[in-house]
Order: C-alpha cells, then sequence, then structure tokens
C-alpha cells in the first residue's frame, strides 16, 4: 500500500528507522554521516518535512548554509505551517548575515506560534541586527572608503604606563625577543599594550600593500617550506604547530592560508603573533586572506567583538584596513597554486587575471576574488552551487584544466574542516588543508595538519595533529548574541 506521493507502508517505516539513526548520528557530531542518512530517509520518503529540516540543521553545523537554505524551504513548501522549517532557514540566513531575509523567516514562527518564548527571543534578537544595519547603511555610506583610519593613528604618542610588565617593542623594529615575550604574555591570558599592537598592525599593512594579489614564492632546492589552514582563533593549537615545525624564519618559512580569526576566542593573539612575524621577516611568513577576513564575518563571528573587548573600535578599523591588503593567492616554484577557497565559475582564467583583482576592498559577493575566497570542490565534475550559498562547487575536470592552462601541477586550499586535518581530491591534484583541530570545540574530534614541500621535488609531506587544551573561555565569546543564540 502506498499514500499519495507514491511512498509504500514498508517505505515510510523504513524512513523513521533510517531517521532515527541520522539523529543518532548527529548527535554523535557526525554530521556528514547524519546527512548521509537523511537524504536515504528521504529518497524513501521525500514528503516528510521534518527530515529536510533535520538536514537543513547538519548542514548548517558544517557552515554549508546554502545547502541549509535549500532544505529548511523545501521543509516549509510540504508543510507550510512546520515551525522549524522557517527556523533552519533563519538561522542559516543570519549565518550568512542576510539579517532581512532572517526576520522574514523568524517573524513567520513568531506568527505561527505566537506564544513560544524560545521564537520571541530570537526574533527580538533579529530586529535588533537589522536595526543595527540599517543604522550602520544610514551613517556609512562610502565613508570607509573615504578615510583611513591610519591618518588618526600615531603609535608614536600613545603612552605606555609605568605599571605595564608585558611585551615591549624596543625602537621601531619587532624583534624575535618581543614575539616571544608576547607568545608567552598571550599564553597566559594577558594582551600586549595598545602601543605595540598598533605598531605591529600599521607596519604589517605597508608590508601587504606592497605585495601582488598573486605572490610568487621561491623555494630553494633543499629548503622545506610549510603551508598551514584555517587557525580560527586556536591560539593554543597555532603554538603546538610552532612546537612541531619550528618558529617561522628564513630557513623555515610558513604560508598561513586565510580564517586566521573568528569563531575561536583567541583570535587576537593568532592574528598579533602571525602579523609580528610577518614584520619581522617578510620572507618567513606568507598570509593569503580567507573568507574570514572580512567586515561582514568578523561582525557576526566573534573577532570585532573581541577586539573591542581587548582593544577599542579605532583597531577594529585597523584590522579591516589591514585584511584589505592581504594577498589572494600563492605560487610556489610555478607548480603549486595556493589559495583559501577554490578555482572559478568560467574556464580559462590565467594566473595574470588572479595578478590584476583589485583586492583592496570587502570582497565582493560575485567574482574571481569572490570565488577564490569561498569556493570548494565537488567529487562529481563540471560546476554546480555552492553548498555554502557563496561562490561555487568544481569538480576534478575543471581543477585538471586549470592546472593545464597555467603550468601547474597542484593545487592547495583549505576552507573546509577535514577529520584527518586534510583531504586528498581530484585524482591528486587537489588538497584540502585545516589547521584548527577539534573545530570550535563541538567534539568532532577532527585533527588539524599542515604541508611540509621540499624543493625540488615539492612533493608534499602531511603532519596531522590533534587538539591542545585551551583556557576555559568558549569558541564564540565575543560573538554577537543572535550567534550565540545558535551556536
Amino acid at each position: 500500500m502506498s499514500n499519495m506521493h507514491g511512498a509504500t507502508t514498508s517505505d515510510v517505516e523504513r524512513a523513521e528507522e533510517i531517521k532515527a539513526s541520522a539523529n543518532a548520528a548527529f548527535q554523535a557530531h557526525k554530521f556528514n554521516r547524519a546527512i548521509e542518512l537523511y537524504s536515504e530517509a528521504i529518497e524513501l520518503n521525500s514528503q516528510n518535512a521534518v527530515y529536510w529540516a533535520n538536514r537543513a540543521f547538519a548542514h548548517t553545523k558544517l557552515e554549508e548554509y546554502g545547502s541549509a537554505i535549500q532544505d529548511a524551504t523545501k521543509a516549509v513548501e510540504i508543510d507550510p505551517k512546520y515551525t522549524k522549517g522557517y527556523y533552519r532557514r533563519g538561522a542559516a540566513y543570519l549565518a550568512m548575515g542576510k539579517f532581512k531575509e532572517a526576520l522574514k523567516d523568524f517573524q513567520q514562527v513568531k506568527r505561527i506560534c505566537p506564544n513560544d518564548p524560545d521564537a520571541t527571543k530570537k526574533l527580538k534578537e533579529c530586529e535588533k541586527a537589522v536595526q543595527k544595519l540599517r543604522f550602520i547603511e544610514a551613517i556609512s555610506v562610502n565613508d570607509l572608503e573615504n578615510h583611513s583610519v591610519v591618518e588618526s593613528i600615531d603609535f608614536h604618542l600613545i603612552e605606555v604606563e609605568p605599571q605595564y610588565d608585558g611585551a615591549r617593542i624596543e625602537g621601531e623594529n619587532v624583534t624575535l625577543e618581543f614575539i616571544k615575550k608576547m607568545m608567552d604574555d598571550f599564553k597566559n591570558q594577558k594582551n600586549i599594550h595598545r602601543r605595540y599592537a598598533f605598531q605591529i598592525l600599521l607596519q604589517v599593512k605597508d608590508l601587504l600593500e606592497a605585495m601582488p594579489s598573486l605572490v610568487d614564492i621561491n623555494i630553494p632546492n633543499g629548503k622545506q617550506f610549510t603551508v598551514c589552514g584555517d587557525i580560527h582563533g586556536q591560539y593554543y593549537d597555532l603554538l603546538n604547530i610552532f612546537e612541531i615545525n619550528g618558529l617561522p624564519s628564513e630557513d623555515n618559512p610558513y604560508l598561513f592560508n586565510g580564517d586566521f580569526v573568528d569563531r575561536g576566542s583567541f583570535s587576537v593573539e593568532v592574528i598579533l603573533v602571525l602579523f609580528a612575524f610577518k614584520c619581522m621577516c617578510p620572507t618567513g611568513l606568507y598570509l593569503s586572506r580567507g573568507n574570514h577576513e572580512s567586515r561582514s564575518m568578523n561582525k557576526i563571528y566573534g573577532f570585532e567583538g573581541e577586539v573591542k573587548s581587548k582593544y577599542n573600535e579605532s583597531m577594529i578599523e585597523l584590522f579591516a584596513e589591514v585584511f584589505c591588503c592581504l594577498p589572494l593567492a600563492h605560487v610556489l616554484n610555478d607548480k603549486i597554486f595556493v589559495v583559501h577557497g577554490g578555482l572559478f565559475s568560467v574556464d580559462g582564467i590565467k594566473l595574470d587575471d588572479i595578478k590584476a583583482i583589485d583586492r583592496f576592498r570587502e570582497p565582493p559577493e560575485e567574482g574571481l576574488m569572490c570565488e577564490i575566497l569561498w569556493s570548494d570542490p565537488q567529487p562529481r565534475k563540471g560546476r554546480g552551487p555552492s553548498k555554502r550559498g557563496v561562490g561555487l562547487s568544481f569538480g576534478e575536470d575543471v581543477t585538471k584544466r586549470f592546472l593545464q592552462e597555467n603550468n601547474l601541477e597542484l593545487v592547495v586550499r583549505s576552507h573546509e574542516v577535514k577529520e584527518e586535518g586534510y583531504e586528498i581530491e581530484h585524482d591528486g591534484k587537489l588538497i584540502t588543508v585545516f589547521s584548527a583541530p577539534n573545530y570550535c570545540d563541538q567534539v568532532m574530534g577532527n585533527k588539524g595538519a599542515f604541508i611540509r614541500f621540499k624543493a625540488p621535488e615539492l612533493k608534499p609531506e602531511i603532519i596531522s595533529f590533534s587538539a591542545v587544551p585551551h583556557p576555559d573561555v568558549r569558541p564564540m565569546a565575543y560573538a554577537n548574541n543572535f550567534m550565540r543564540l545558535f551556536s
């Protein structure tokens, strides 16, 4: 016997069994497995709104907000009174910074369940966020483009109080002695003085501003070069990388491939250490921009709140300007293309096209710069919509054509959590590396990884590592209220 949509009684019963297994996988933080199981349940009974909404929630946990929105939309199409569908879609819109769209969904939840206190609370937070957004839009039209905060900051005039006993920069140059002292202070949860933080930021801005959008790096024969993925404010795991692999120097150079900040609550410590090493030894440490080095992400995922808590508003503005100076991509020995997100929506993109990108701005919502920061690989050939809702997904054939057209051998990218800290895809032509183990303390248990390349062969040597303990400050501690409600 079947229902009006073609699902037999046995299909419906089997789908419910699979849903129970999917729920168990979700509770165990095995979100990819949960998605697979919810998909099996949907194949058996596609008219159950719960399956779609649950799969949307699992996508949200993996930051696949585009897929979450699609699934939640399907849920409310099946059952227009199913509040969890609107709720899941609203949460995904919030995570993408689309506050106005989120507001519509939470208003619908409130209409359906007017006495639900949780819905009321989230609606109020979303209304505040939209009101703040409208206020900012009203007062800042083109203002940020016309005025640089750099003009108003002279770190020489900032007085260091006599009682300050932290790390000090003596003179104009950042030294290894200062960095080591600063790293120890940070490890003990002590901030460096704002004078020295401003000095690091102003000096690194000058260095980064002078670099091209695509940086060519030469690794001499016999020397090694290390590429790290996302750190996301996990300072104590950054220290562990240096413990395992040594501090950055001309003889031990690193490339950190974007997403240094947000989510983790020690983002200020991470970024100041990386910037300080860049100041001390410009060829010992390279930095790529990630999608989280942007105002919109920093407002949502904690970095802005953290800077405001540890320093002041002027430093938030200066960080935003510095992030706009970060290069977008690197090429190692004319062989390996390193970028935070991925490849492009059209074929024929050459390295010169990337060099020509005007990167000194906030990331746009489309185009080459957007795709560099946001795109992801997919197992099937061709191109598809982004599971994140921004950028695109690209297949093995796209990767191979890009490499052939630019006489390259390998793409290295980051941007995605991987269980072992890395994943090799696209017939060995693409490696994802992610360096934030046990990401966001979600009990996901993922490892972090980094990649060593030794010239001239540049064969990737991948080192995985586990998370280390950190002080009891939870991830997203500085995030906006509405994001903490969903974390």
